[in-house]
């Protein structure tokens, strides 16, 4: 591992120790808890008649190394599930295509951070 690294390394423990939350994680029956550091992405969708609209995603930063499901290491899906504790509820995101560009990206170097897109669909009271 060479100086710049060793760096990145440092500073994504830094952004999980520091500027994270603990979410939950899940594909169908499996689920992995996370420290994740809440982000959005503008993107841009034309619709049908041309118009084009601008939205915004809700993105997690998580260590890639840490979304593991049924014990192996594996990258973000579209359809896999973000829940969130809020207060007295848990907002639910859903992880999506943002307008044929991807649903997840490496996040800084030597991709050891990815960036998930998602969108929020709902909110669930205990």
């Amino acid at each position: 591992m060479d100086l710049l690294e060793h760096g990145v390394a440092w500073l994504e423990e830094q952004r999980a120790w520091h500027l994270s939350r603990t979410v939950e994680y899940v594909r169908g029956s499996e689920s992995v808890e996370l420290s994740a550091t809440l982000g959005s992405t503008r993107y841009e969708l034309t619709d049908d008649a041309g118009a084009t609209v601008q939205a915004l995603a809700t993105d997690f930063l998580v260590a890639a190394d840490d979304l593991v499901l049924g014990g192996v290491v594996t990258k973000p899906r579209i359809g896999d599930r973000i829940r969130l504790p809020a207060g007295d509820s848990v907002q639910v995101f859903e992880v999506l295509d943002l307008a044929g560009t991807g649903h997840y990206r490496p996040a800084g170097s030597f991709g050891k951070t990815l960036r998930i897109h998602t969108k929020r669909i709902d909110e669930e009271t205990p």
